[in-house]
């Protein structure tokens, strides 16, 4: 008898007619969400590769050493890692949504304010404040994609992660051609991308109000989210964020150096340069492709493990054929960074609420950056000290094996919230 009345309270709670209006403004903001999510993604790596892609000209015009070059390539990951652990307060005290508006904002103000710096001081401030915004962005991408389409957490994952691709290696390519058109001063060239970053920030503005609409006022009385996970005691957690670290060294590795392997061994410098475009760009389909397929499978160790045999065998192929097999090393390169998308996937379904989400996001990214910063140094260090590719190559393959195991045990079917 007891449990009538709560039957009757189920029943009767989702049958008020009159609700087309609410469906409609679901479909407005679902719509709103999808074309700010493909906009911020765009914006979250030109303020870095179109930095790489006019290096030589910042250093000349602002008088930079060597030693601060290195060290501004060296900021992105170690920023992503500071900046990246806030972003779960700042999303508990103003959501999700105001804290992207803000992040897309900052990213703006540093690329306007960049190309004004009249010394280094000013210059990595300024970057420092475009990646502040990229850090907290990154992290609670999976948070607005669980919180917003938690049925659909593949194919908007792989929406977002194909318009990150795509916004990477379009300004690699296209910012030195550019320059090149707009008078050829890099000042120019870098501030150019700060009209994409104003875009990004107007999708989020009528979302601000949408906060409380979008679950943050029920997350706080939900019990799980009262007593949220401490992650630190997940073990799946830890792991997430190995694989993370290793597939982002990686990646970086990759963008940093594998144009000067081809160089070294007697490829022409535009070709590779075409190259390494080659393999930015194969993340744009793949990138789509990966998240969908993770999603429809309990287990992600299969996919962790393809693309890891991926990168076994372009590194292998560097190593003994750098030339003669250039394009299938940078395709095979290019498919194995795909390890990205499948990271942020997996964060995605390796928590069942969005409270879990906003701190496991933030737990691997922090944790995966700070273990990706020395990877392209020391391969530097290797390559300077060794006279040649061979041990830098080596580490770079070797390091395919932890990332294997690490992302085989981040892939199994389970959560933080069973595992804390």
């Amino acid at each position: 008898m007891p449990d009538e009345p709560k039957t009757a309270v189920r029943t009767r709670t989702p049958a008020p007619a009159p609700t087309a209006p609410p469906t409609a403004t679901h479909r407005w903001t679902l719509g709103l969400v999808t074309v700010g999510l493909v906009l911020a993604a765009l914006n979250l790596r030109p303020a870095i590769t179109s930095l790489g892609a006019l290096l030589e000209e910042v250093t000349q015009g602002l008088h930079m050493s060597g030693t601060v070059a290195g060290v501004l390539t060296s900021v992105p990951p170690l920023c992503f890692a500071v900046f990246g652990i806030t972003a779960p307060r700042l999303a508990r005290r103003f959501g999700p949504a105001a804290v992207v508006c803000a992040g897309m904002a900052a990213i703006l103000a540093g690329l306007v304010l960049r190309p004004l710096a009249g010394g280094t001081a000013g210059f990595l401030a300024a970057s420092a404040l475009a990646l502040m915004g990229i850090a907290v962005s990154n992290v609670l991408m999976p948070v607005i994609v669980k919180r917003y389409f938690p049925d659909r957490i593949g194919s908007m994952t792989g929406l977002y992660s194909m318009a990150l691709a795509l916004g990477t290696s379009v300004a690699a390519a296209a910012t030195v051609p550019m320059t090149e058109a707009l008078g050829g001063d890099w000042r120019v060239g870098l501030g150019v991308w700060a009209a994409v970053a104003a875009l990004a920030v107007l999708p989020w503005i009528p979302l601000l109000r949408d906060r409380d609409e979008s679950g943050r006022t029920k997350e706080r009385t939900a019990p799980e989210a009262t007593a949220p996970p401490r992650i630190t005691r997940s073990r799946t957690a830890w792991a997430l964020g190995c694989f993370f670290g290793l597939q982002a060294t990686g990646a970086y590795i990759t963008m940093g150096w594998m144009p000067q392997i081809f160089r070294d061994a007697g490829v022409p410098a535009t070709t590779a340069g075409v190259l390494l475009a080659v393999t930015m760009v194969m993340g744009v389909p793949l990138a789509f492709v990966i998240p969908r397929l993770a999603t429809r499978m309990k287990h992600q160790g299969p996919i962790v493990v393809a693309l890891g045999l991926c990168g076994l065998t372009g590194y292998t192929g560097l190593f003994l054929a750098p030339e003669a097999g250039a394009w299938a090393w940078a395709v095979l390169l290019g498919v194995s960074n795909c390890a990205f998308p499948l990271a942020l996937t997996m964060i995605g379904l390796r928590s069942r609420t969005g409270a879990g989400v906003v701190r496991l996001s933030a737990f691997a990214q922090s944790v995966g950056y700070l273990i990706s910063v020395p990877g392209p140094l020391l391969v530097g260090v290797l390559y300077q000290h060794s006279g040649g590719w061979g041990l830098p190559i080596a580490l770079m393959a070797g390091l395919m094996v932890p990332q294997m195991i690490v992302g085989t045990l981040a892939g199994r079917d389970r959560t933080v919230e069973d595992e804390c």
